[in-house]
C-alpha cells in the first residue's frame, strides 16, 4: 500500500494563487453589464476616505455576498488575495471597519441613487430577450431575528423565537423570472398589511402591463384586496381561517381529484369587507407529519385551505397557479442562507437597510447571470452548486511573455460548461 509523504515542507510563498478562480466569469458578466460605469455615474457622494471610491466600496460589498463569505469580517480573506483584486479591478480591498463606515455614508447620501440604478437595470433585464406579457408578483415576508442591540429592532411577531427583537423583511418577486422587484426593511413590530401597498405601488410602477399577484395569509386584508381590484390586478391570496370561514369551507360541495385532494368554490363576505368575494377551497387527507401552518384548518381526517381570488379560473387551476408561488418561498430561504441576508452588519438602522438593498441587488445580479449566461441545464442549479462548480475554483495567475493568463486545474470536471458560459457572456447584447 502506498503511503502519503512524510515531513512534507510547507511554504507560504504562492503570490499568484486564489481559491476563487471562477470569479472571472462574474467579472466578465459585470463588465458586459457595464456595472462599474453605471455605478460611477449614478452613485456619487463625498468620501472622506479617498483611497476607495464609492464604486469600489460598493463592489467590495457585493462580491463577497456573491461568493458566500457571509459576515463582513470574513472579507479579510480577500485583502491578501491579489488575484481576486486583479480580477475585480479593486487595487486594494477595504478592511471591515472601513466597509462599515462606508455603509453609514452610503445609506445617507447614496442609497436613493443606487435604488434608482437598480430599477433601471431591472427594467432592462426583464425585457431581455423578449418582454413579458404578464407580470406575476409573489409577495412574501420574513422575520430576521437580531442578536445584540441593533437600532429599531423591536419585538413583534416572531414564530420561531418569540419575544426576541427582530426586523421585518418584505419582498416582491417576479414569479417567472425569479427577479426581486421590490424589497423593504421594517422594525419587527410592523404589521404586514400596513406596509404592503407602498411596496405594491413601487413594483407596479416598474411594469406597465398586466399584473397578477400571489400571496400568503399575512396579506389577507380588505385594504390590500381593494387596492388590487382598483388596479384591475388578478390575485390569489390565502385566507385566514376565521370561524365563519371554517364553517363555509367544511360545508362546501367538493369534487374529488387524484391523490385524495378535493376542490370546491363558493362566495363569502368576510366581516368588514364591502361585498362578497370568490373563494376556492382545498381539502386534503391529514399528512403523517402534522402541519402547524395557521392557514390550514383541520377537521376529522382532513385539512382545509381557502384561497380568495378574482381570477376566472377553475378551483383546480387557482390551486395550481398559487402552488407555483412555492419557488418564491425558497428564494427567501436562499437569500438568508446563501446571500448573507440573515446577517446584520452594524448597529445602525440606516446602514442595515442599505446593506439589505445590496443583498437584494447581489441576488438579482446572480439571477441574471444564471438566466442569461449559464447553459440551460445549469439554470436550475442552486446557488451553492453554482458556487462550488464554477466560482470556487483554485487558480493561478501567470504572465508568460508579460501577458496575464489565469490557469485553472487541468482536472477540472466542468471545463465544457465553464467555456460555454464564457462564450455566452461574450455574445450577450444587453443594451
Amino acid at each position: 500500500m502506498a503511503r502519503g509523504p512524510r515531513n512534507l515542507p510547507v511554504s507560504f510563498s504562492g503570490a499568484s494563487l486564489t481559491h476563487v478562480g471562477g470569479l472571472v466569469l462574474l467579472h466578465e458578466f459585470v463588465q458586459r453589464l457595464g456595472l462599474r460605469s453605471h455605478l460611477a455615474q449614478a452613485v456619487r457622494f463625498p468620501q472622506r476616505n479617498t483611497r476607495h471610491s464609492s464604486t469600489e466600496a460598493i463592489l467590495a460589498l457585493v462580491y463577497p455576498i456573491l461568493l458566500g463569505l457571509g459576515r463582513i469580517e470574513t472579507t479579510q480573506l480577500l485583502r491578501r488575495n491579489g488575484v481576486f483584486q486583479y480580477l475585480t479591478g479593486l487595487p486594494a480591498y477595504p478592511d471591515p471597519q472601513t466597509l462599515r463606515r462606508f455603509l453609514g455614508r452610503f445609506a445617507e447620501a447614496g442609497a436613493t441613487d443606487f435604488l434608482a440604478l437598480h430599477d433601471r437595470l431591472r427594467q432592462q433585464m426583464v425585457g431581455y430577450p423578449e418582454a413579458l406579457s404578464t407580470a406575476i408578483f409573489d409577495f412574501d415576508s420574513t422575520v430576521l431575528t437580531v442578536h445584540g442591540r441593533q437600532d429599531q429592532a423591536t419585538v413583534g411577531f416572531n414564530p420561531k423565537k418569540r419575544g426576541r427583537p427582530s426586523y421585518l423583511l418584505l419582498l416582491c418577486l417576479e414569479g417567472q423570472t425569479g427577479d426581486c422587484w421590490a424589497a423593504e426593511y421594517h422594525p419587527g413590530n410592523t404589521h404586514v398589511a400596513t406596509v404592503t401597498m407602498p411596496l405594491w405601488e413601487a413594483a407596479c410602477a416598474k411594469v406597465p402591463r398586466t399584473v397578477r399577484v400571489r400571496a400568503d395569509s399575512a396579506f389577507y386584508a380588505r385594504e390590500i384586496v381593494e387596492a388590487l381590484e382598483a388596479r384591475r390586478a388578478g390575485y390569489t391570496i390565502v385566507a385566514r381561517m376565521a370561524r365563519p370561514l371554517q364553517q363555509r369551507v367544511t360545508a362546501a360541495r367538493y369534487q374529488a381529484m387524484r391523490g385524495g385532494v378535493s376542490l370546491a368554490e363558493f362566495t363569502d363576505e368576510p366581516q368588514g369587507w364591502p361585498g362578497p368575494r370568490r373563494f376556492g377551497a382545498i381539502r386534503r387527507p391529514v399528512p403523517e407529519e402534522p402541519s402547524w401552518q395557521l392557514t390550514l384548518f383541520r377537521m376529522g381526517k382532513s385539512v382545509y385551505r381557502a384561497i380568495v381570488t378574482n381570477l376566472k379560473l377553475t378551483p383546480l387551476h387557482v390551486w395550481r397557479f398559487y402552488n407555483a408561488r412555492a419557488e418564491g418561498e425558497l428564494v427567501i430561504r436562499k437569500m438568508k442562507e446563501a446571500y448573507a441576508l440573515g446577517k446584520v452588519p452594524t448597529g445602525d438602522w440606516a446602514a442595515n437597510r442599505a446593506y439589505f438593498q445590496l443583498v437584494v441587488f447581489a441576488y438579482n445580479l446572480l439571477n441574471w447571470f444564471r438566466r442569461f449566461c449559464l447553459p440551460e441545464p445549469w439554470q436550475r442549479h442552486t446557488l451553492p452548486t453554482i458556487r462550488q462548480r464554477l466560482l470556487l475554483i483554485p487558480g493561478e495567475l501567470v504572465r508568460p511573455q508579460g501577458r496575464p493568463v489565469l490557469k485553472l486545474p487541468q482536472s477540472f470536471p466542468y471545463q465544457d460548461e465553464f467555456l460555454s458560459t464564457m462564450n455566452r457572456i461574450k455574445h450577450l447584447r444587453l443594451s
